[in-house]
This record gives structure tokens, C-alpha cells and sequence, in this order.
């Protein structure tokens, strides 16, 4: 009887599986963190916090997200684990309570001309399904319409067995929307030939104008002794059949003095050693090169919508799947709509479902067909939830990288709804973020600090919003800054004509921006911002444009060779110690042999993402033991390169290591914001803020009269932003002309002329609804901005 008594007190909400509400984590060391340990509610929504580089990022992606993965990967066989990476265990020493983690970060999405935004989520097989049961002429399955699939066709004999064998004749065809012109990629690239000789001048005169095909080395010798055409006579005088053997001869055995070697054509031959490479990877000089000798132009067959001419006949209604896929989200959503058939009703339930997503996310302004590449680190952050919104999946940890980036104040309030729902199906969200509006709707709050690189690392505060309001961490103390409208602007000193503006959605947009202040172009994501001001405003010598795109360069590239800092320290540490500056370069005599000065060994797994491990013989260092025992002021050439900027700053700026020449650079590096950016941290792990600054301190030193900058705030603390706007006010001061593409508000209120578009995205909107100083817009309150703004200075 008591047993019966005890099973029925038993409720459910005392049952031991619902005690394990939180995620512990105790003494966290990745990174700049110092023994960090935190306990994090469970279904709820934690917003970290912190200056950039106070260990953020440390924490929730290489902490808690990496060790969740690396778990997961670990119930997986033995054989599907040989091909998967195998990933280090983060620094920490207890991680509990941890869920499966969905990361939806910034990077930017594959840039393979064959992505797009409806490949990147499952609208366009939707779409394809239902062209396949709907379209008229019916052309094949759902195959049919992709322009990833191209047409096979192909005979053969197959054995049938009926009682006897006999041998019968089939062929078997796979019907692709492939266009077969440019192979799905709505572009045909050529070859531009006068990049690749100058025709008025014979080989032997050096006509060959590719980077190192000099007729001094092998490539001469094997020109010149090849037999196939007259070295000493005029490319332009050649015979078709020379120039078709100088440029597209397949591989042919030949001798040359007594040594087999190998002819090729030219084409050939540089497509598999420069074309066919990653361009960011490339030499310098070669990059360009690749640049000037291919161009591209939308393929005459399909016009650009990759897709065969069967996929474009076939039409619903009219429309082709071609033009589906070029019209703007909220456009095709109206469409689907109008569309009653119930033989697919539960698909039309289902892509109306994705499509009003990517309205409600604010991506309503984008077309499916848009190449994934072309997506800003915000936009393709709000694609990869769009998977997410509709998922079955509950108690699962999503975990997100400043969200609220690119996005106007008037978007902000759909992300914060989306965060909560994805909250109230009984998930644990995770968000690292610096804007004070999606800080406000956080149950629980992390906040590291209290400065970045090795002045962080700690938390200085755990709990509700109201308790960090109250704290004095720097989060706490900037939480409710509002910078106030200027008492007076500037005068222009002219101004620079954009006349019939119409990149993308503008719609022949003629504005006067004003030179000599500081102008802030704004709208609502989607409203032309980028556009009028990349599209219209030339790059010509005048013109530092200043943007998020990725850096150029290998994983080898780090803050000290991008900004030319290596080179002084270099020579500083050579003159130190009476050897040669190649020493001191990680990619030259110095590097360690193992590693070949990388730090680290990677391993390309092809199918996946590479994993990195740390060369055990230089333990990271990059350089041989023996470049180590010199040293410049006491430090030798890899401390010095793990310095922060703010510490390298103060190192070289007096005493034994007095540098003036990188002592310049780093003032400019500390004067964006960087100063907790090491000096040997590769260029690859830098989000899109960092580095437009890092450019942005680069080009300081440039003669440019007008600065373009698209949104520097974004991964910028509120604490931050008040030193990114005195440099901007430096720059302004010094003469030059200030243009800035911003959502932030305290950017526009420090503003002297505001430029909004609007008044919606897309095609609603691409016009000009304001022109004027920030008081003029923010007393007509007459667009979303206005209000915005308005209401941030309280007024």
C-alpha cells in the first residue's frame, strides 16, 4: 500500500528529468578567458555581453557550441567518424547540461555561382515539385528544373532474364534544367587574349605578358623548342593553326635538348594552375592578373537564369520557373497564394509556410535566384533561420552572432520576436550582441570584460537586465547612452553629384551629397543604401571605399602583414641582433620546417570544413627554435607578434624598441578600436567589423578626399561607438569627406546630413524620403527613421 502511495505523490513537476535546467561551465580557458565559470539557464534567452575581444565569441562558440558538436560526433560509428573531423576538446574543466547547438553565424555563405538564396533553403525544391506536377508542357520530374542537374542522355545493353537470357537494347536519359551554355551558372567567362601576349612582338621579343613565363626559364625552352611554330615572327602574323597550338594545343610529348618534356597550350595551362585556384589565395600579382584576363558576361542562351530552354517553357499560370524565381519573396508569396490546386495542397502549405519566413524576417526585398555570395553577413545570417523557424526540433541550443546586424531599428523588433518564439517552443538561446534593444529582452544576461584581449575574460556580471542597468560594468554604465543631437553642424564645402541612379531596385535617384562633413546614408534593410552608395559613388583615385567584404589573403595573413607592420619589425629586430630581416618572416628563412611557418597543420578534409591541430615542434610559435634566441627589447619575434596592438603600441613607442614607422601603424590599429587585435592573429577569424576597421586603418594613410564606410558599428560595443564617432569627427576635421552607411543611431544623431531611402524595401523602395540635418528629421518625423530617431533622443 505505502509503495502504491508513494508512486501517486510523485508529480511531475518534482521528476528528477526536469532538475537539469541549467548549462554549467567551470573554469573555461579558451582563448583570453581566466578559469570562467557561468551557469546558464536552460529554455530561455541569454544575451553575453562585453567590449569586442572581451572573450564573448571564446566562451559561447569555442566553449559551450565546439564542445556540443564534438560530442555529438562521438555517437556517430566509427566509420562515419573516419571522415569527419575530429575536433579538439575546448580548455575547459566541466561543461554540463549541454543540448544538441545549432550555430546560425555571420559567415558569409558559399560563393559558388550555382548557390542561391532558394538553393540555400528548401524553396526551390518546392518550387520544382510543383512545376514538375503543374507545369504546362509537362517536361519530366522535378530534376527537370534544376540548374544544378544537367541533361544525361546515354545508350547501352542491359540483360534481361525471362526463362532464357536474352539481351536487349536500352538507352536511359535524365532530362536537367541545366542551361548547357553556362553550366548553370548564368554567366560565361572568357578569356581576354591581349592579357596573355602582346601581338605586335614575337615570342623570342617576350610577347608572353603571364607572370613568370619568361623565355629565360623552362617555359622559354619549352616555347622555343617545341617546333610548332616561328619564335622570331609576330604573334599576329601566325597562322590559324599556330595560334590554335600556342593557346589551346592539348598536352603533347616533346624533346628539347635531349630532355623529354611536356607542351601545352596556353589556355590550358593556366586555367589548372592560376583559374582553377581559389583567387584569395594567389600571389599578389598573379590575383591581379587573373583579373584582368577573365571576364564574364550573362549567358546569351538563358539569359542569365541558368536554367535549359525546356525549364523555361514550361509555365503555371503564365509564369515560367525562371521568373518565380527572379521576383522578390513577398511578390512570389502573393503568387503561391492565388494558386488553388488540391492534388498539392500540403506543398503549397509548406513553401507558403518558408516564403512568408523570409517576409517576416525582414528578407521579403530578396529573389531566390540571388547568389548566395552576394549576401551581407546579416542577410545571410536571417537565411540560415529561416530552416529554423519552421523546425519540429525543440529543446535544442541555437546559438547567434550579433543578429541584429545590418538591420534598421524598425527590423530589430521582428528579430526580437523571432529569437522569443524560437525560445517559447522550448529551446535555449544563445546571442552574443551589443544593441541595447535585443539586450532588453533577455531573461538572463552574461557580461565579460571588463576590457578585451588580456584585460578580459572574466564575467564581471550574471543576471536579469534591470541588474545589469544597475551594475557598474562598462555594458551596465553604456546601457542607456543616448547621444544627443549636434547644437550646430558643419558646412559643406560642396558637393558630389549622383545623377539617374538605377543600380538594382533605385529608381533614377538624383542626390547632391554634401563634401567636407559627414553624411549618413540610412533606410531600412533593402532600401538601396548600398547600392546608391558602392553603385554610384566611383572608385576612382579620390575615393577610399571601406567595406566588410573578406579580406584578401591565405590563413598565413594576420593584422602585422596585411597593415605592412611586419616589415619595420623586421627590420628592427635585423638591426638589433646584425642578421638578415628574412628571418623574422614566418613565410621565409625564418619559418619552422615542420609547419612551414603556419603554427599549425591543417588537414583538408575535402568533403568537409579542414581542421587545424598545433605544430607540435614549434608548439605554435611559427619560427625555428634558433630565430627565437634573438630578441628586441627583451622580447623575441613570436611574443612579439602575440602582443595585443594597445600593448605593441606602447612597446614600440620608446626604450630599446623605438620604432616610429610601426609605431605609426599601430596608433592608427588602437585609433579604430583594435587595440585588443593581436598582431599574429590570422585575418581569417576576424568578424566583418573588425575588419572594415583593420582596412579602414590601412587606408588612414592614404590621400583619398572621400571615405565610403558601410556600417563600422556593427560588432562594435556601446562603448566603442563613442570612439569610432571621435575618429570620424578626426577624419571630417582634417579635410576630408565622411560618407557612412549606418543603422545605428548614434551615428545619425552625430551626423551633419542624413540621406534615408526608403520608404520600404525592394521594389517599395529605392527613392530618396529625406534630406536634411538630423534635428530636420527627426522634428518632420515624417519617415520610419525619423521615428526611430526621434524616439532615441527622447525627443
Amino acid at each position: 500500500m505505502s509503495k502504491a502511495t508513494s508512486t501517486d505523490a510523485r508529480t511531475p513537476a518534482s521528476h528528477t528529468a526536469d532538475s537539469h535546467d541549467l548549462i554549467r561551465v567551470h573554469g573555461a580557458r579558451e582563448n583570453n578567458l581566466k578559469d570562467v565559470s557561468v551557469e546558464i539557464p536552460k529554455r530561455r534567452l541569454t544575451v553575453f555581453t562585453g567590449v569586442s575581444g572581451s572573450g564573448k565569441s571564446s566562451l559561447v562558440f569555442a566553449t559551450i557550441a565546439a564542445e556540443s558538436q564534438r560530442l555529438i560526433n562521438e555517437t556517430y560509428s566509427a566509420f562515419v567518424q573516419g571522415f569527419m573531423p575530429t575536433l579538439a576538446r575546448p580548455e575547459v574543466d566541466v561543461l554540463d547540461g549541454l543540448t544538441t547547438a545549432i550555430i546560425v553565424d555571420q559567415q558569409r555563405m558559399g560563393a559558388d555561382p550555382r548557390s542561391t538564396v532558394g538553393t540555400a533553403t528548401d524553396a526551390n525544391a518546392m518550387l520544382r515539385i510543383l512545376f514538375s506536377r503543374l507545369g504546362k508542357p509537362y517536361i519530366g520530374p522535378p530534376g527537370a528544373f534544376a540548374f544544378n542537374v544537367p541533361s544525361v542522355r546515354a545508350s547501352g545493353a542491359i540483360t534481361v532474364e525471362k526463362g532464357n537470357k536474352k539481351t536487349e537494347k536500352a538507352t536511359f536519359s535524365r532530362t536537367g534544367g541545366m542551361c548547357p551554355r553556362c553550366e548553370g551558372r548564368g554567366s560565361v567567362s572568357d578569356i581576354d587574349l591581349t592579357q596573355l601576349y602582346d601581338d605586335s612582338k614575337s615570342l623570342s621579343e617576350g610577347a608572353l605578358t603571364i607572370p613568370g613565363y619568361s623565355m629565360d626559364g623552362w617555359y622559354g625552352r619549352i616555347f622555343l623548342g617545341c617546333g610548332f611554330f616561328d619564335p622570331d615572327k609576330p604573334i599576329r602574323r601566325f597562322t590559324k593553326r599556330e595560334l590554335h597550338d600556342l593557346l589551346h594545343k592539348e598536352p603533347t610529348k616533346i624533346k628539347v635538348d635531349g630532355i623529354n618534356l611536356t607542351y601545352e597550350g596556353l589556355i590550358p595551362r593556366i586555367q589548372k594552375s592560376m583559374l582553377s585556384k581559389d583567387v584569395d589565395a594567389l600571389q599578389p600579382h598573379i590575383r591581379a592578373f587573373v583579373e584582368r584576363v577573365v571576364t564574364f558576361a550573362t549567358c546569351p542562351e538563358c539569359d542569365g537564369t541558368r536554367l535549359s530552354e525546356g525549364a523555361r517553357s514550361s509555365k503555371i499560370e503564365g509564369i515560367s520557373i525562371a521568373d518565380a524565381c527572379a521576383m522578390e519573396i513577398r511578390d512570389l508569396a502573393e503568387w503561391v497564394r492565388g494558386i488553388d490546386e488540391p492534388s498539392v495542397a500540403p506543398l503549397l502549405g509548406k513553401l507558403r509556410h518558408t516564403l512568408d519566413s523570409f517576409v517576416e524576417i525582414g528578407l521579403g526585398y530578396l529573389a531566390l535566384d540571388r547568389p548566395a555570395g552576394t549576401l551581407s553577413g546579416g542577410e545571410a545570417q536571417r537565411v540560415k533561420m529561416i530552416r529554423h523557424l519552421g523546425s519540429a526540433l525543440t529543446d535544442v541550443t541555437y546559438v547567434f552572432d550579433e543578429p541584429t546586424t545590418g538591420l534598421h531599428p524598425h527590423d530589430i523588433q521582428r528579430m526580437n520576436d523571432l529569437l522569443l518564439r524560437l525560445r517559447d517552443k522550448g529551446n535555449t538561446v544563445l546571442v552574443v550582441e551589443h544593441k541595447p534593444e535585443l539586450i532588453g529582452i533577455a531573461d538572463h544576461v552574461v557580461d565579460l570584460g571588463p576590457g578585451a584581449g588580456t584585460g578580459g575574460g572574466t564575467v564581471c556580471y550574471e543576471g536579469g537586465v534591470e541588474g545589469l542597468r544597475g551594475s557598474q560594468t562598462v555594458t551596465g554604465r553604456h546601457l542607456d547612452d543616448r547621444s544627443a543631437l549636434k547644437g550646430t553642424v558643419r558646412e559643406p564645402t560642396g558637393v558630389l553629384e549622383i545623377r539617374g541612379a538605377s543600380v538594382n531596385n533605385l529608381t533614377g535617384v538624383d542626390v547632391d551629397v554634401p563634401l567636407g562633413v559627414l553624411t549618413v546614408v540610412t533606410g531600412v534593410a533593402g532600401s538601396g543604401k548600398s547600392s546608391l552608395v558602392h553603385g554610384s559613388i566611383p572608385a576612382d583615385e579620390g575615393v577610399v571605399a571601406v567595406d566588410q567584404s573578406p579580406i584578401r589573403g591565405s590563413r598565413r595573413s594576420n593584422p602585422a602583414t596585411y597593415t605592412g607592420l611586419l616589415d619595420p619589425i623586421r627590420k628592427a629586430f635585423a638591426k638589433a641582433n646584425g642578421v638578415k630581416p628574412a628571418l623574422f618572416s614566418a613565410n621565409s628563412e625564418g619559418a619552422c620546417p615542420t609547419c612551414n611557418g603556419a603554427g599549425v597543420i591543417y588537414t583538408d578534409l575535402g568533403m568537409m570544413a579542414g581542421v587545424s591541430s598545433p605544430c607540435e615542434d614549434c608548439e605554435g610559435k611559427r619560427f625555428q627554435p634558433s630565430v627565437l634566441e634573438y630578441t628586441l627589447g627583451g622580447r623575441d619575434i613570436s611574443e612579439v607578434l602575440a602582443m595585443p596592438v594597445s600593448e605593441a603600441e606602447e612597446f614600440f613607442g620608446s626604450g630599446e624598441a623605438r620604432t616610429p614607422a610601426a609605431h605609426r601603424i599601430l596608433t592608427r590599429l588602437a585609433d579604430v578600436g583594435l587595440g585588443y587585435l593581436t598582431l599574429g592573429q590570422p585575418l581569417t577569424t576576424l568578424s566583418g567589423g573588425e575588419r572594415q576597421r583593420l582596412k579602414l586603418a590601412t587606408h588612414m594613410s592614404e590621400k583619398g578626399g572621400v571615405y565610403v564606410l558601410d556600417e563600422p558599428t556593427s560588432g562594435l560595443h556601446l562603448a566603442d561607438v563613442e570612439q569610432l564617432l571621435g575618429l570620424l569627427d578626426r577624419l571630417v576635421d582634417s579635410g576630408k569627406s565622411v560618407i557612412v552607411v549606418e543603422h545605428h543611431q548614434a551615428v545619425m544623431a552625430h551626423a551633419d546630413w542624413i540621406i534615408d531611402l526608403g520608404p520600404g524595401a525592394g521594389h517599395d523602395g529605392g527613392r530618396i524620403v529625406f534630406e536634411g540635418t538630423p534635428a530636420d528629421l527627426v522634428a518632420a518625423r515624417s519617415t520610419l527613421t525619423g521615428e526611430h530617431l526621434a524616439a532615441y533622443v527622447g525627443d
